[in-house]
């Protein structure tokens, strides 16, 4: 052992975790996240080195250095121009409400699909600038993108994003994003199934952790599902351990999808059978990221 202080927190609640409290005193809190990245990816056309090469149908692309790859190109769009739609007939006709991970500059290229998001008053929170990994992006330019997506948030919506989820984040993200100041909230964490507290820049900020298992873009990345079934199988199995367990330690569960991948046909009928199993249980509490942040808050753990 060492006097040394160790950057990361190992602990957590440990055995003594709080209860929640979640509202209708539901046995669990469900959030769906749609993530909004499409035209936003790296291209030539966007001042990229060169192409997109994740989450696509063909698995870890190999990138094309000062060209267009334009089949990856086009999968994307699929899910701009078809998936999308599909994904939102689903949650408005069930009557769930989603969290939209929105990257800027995705958004700024489909005012149509803003507006469907703020028309079923979806949550828009910001997955960034550009869909690209910020992980050697220097801070002066991460900082001033945070600043371009409130900007364009507001101009698009009338509002600015309250929470933020970048994915592939920096060293810096979590304190720059504490440092704006207007933040609720961050989802850039997979380290619990309960909000907790960080101190950043001077300033508390609540994590809302996310799930990169919950998730379809294990549909593009191994290991992973081959096909929708074993997609639905792992996502209820997940629900249905939470949902006991909630009678006693209510929890959370983030599920995470991309318009292009599970917007297939033959993925989203796990999707919706998934979305329908939820539906058959009750005391089940259906919310936004900003939902989850603001019962956090006013239950007397932050400020």
């Amino acid at each position: 052992m060492t006097d040394t202080p160790y950057p990361r927190d190992m602990v957590g609640y440990g055995r003594d975790r709080p209860h929640p409290r979640w509202p209708g005193a539901a046995r669990i809190a469900v959030q769906f996240v749609i993530n909004y990245e499409e035209g936003a990816e790296n291209s030539i056309l966007h001042g990229d080195a060169g192409s997109e090469t994740l989450l696509t149908e063909f698995g870890f692309a190999e990138p094309r250095i000062g060209e267009r790859a334009l089949p990856i190109e086009s999968m994307y769009e699929f899910g701009s121009r078809v998936g999308f739609w599909r994904l939102h007939r689903l949650f408005t006709e069930r009557g769930v409400p989603v969290t939209i991970f929105g990257v800027a500059m995705a958004l700024a290229r489909n005012p149509e699909a803003v507006a469907a998001m703020v028309e079923a008053d979806w949550e828009i929170a910001s997955h960034g600038y550009r869909w690209i990994d910020y992980h050697a992006v220097p801070e002066a330019e991460e900082r001033a993108h945070i600043g371009k997506v409130i900007a364009i948030q507001q101009e698009l919506t009338g509002t600015r994003p309250l929470g933020y989820f970048l994915g592939r984040r920096s060293p810096n993200t979590v304190r720059l994003v504490a440092e704006e100041g207007g933040f609720l909230y961050s989802q850039d964490s997979y380290a619990d199934e309960l909000p907790y507290w960080v101190e950043e820049a001077g300033r508390r900020l609540l994590m809302v952790p996310y799930t990169a298992d919950h998730n379809d873009h294990r549909f593009a990345t191994a290991p992973g599902f081959d096909w929708g079934e074993p997609f639905f199988a792992y996502l209820r199995d997940a629900f249905d351990v939470l949902y006991a367990e909630g009678s006693e330690q209510p929890g959370m569960m983030s599920i995470g999808l991309h318009s292009r991948l599970v917007g297939r046909p033959g993925r989203f009928a796990a999707l919706r059978r998934f979305v329908d199993h939820v539906l058959a249980h009750d005391r089940v509490w259906l919310c936004r990221g900003i939902d989850i942040a603001r019962h956090w808050r006013e239950r007397g753990d932050g400020p």
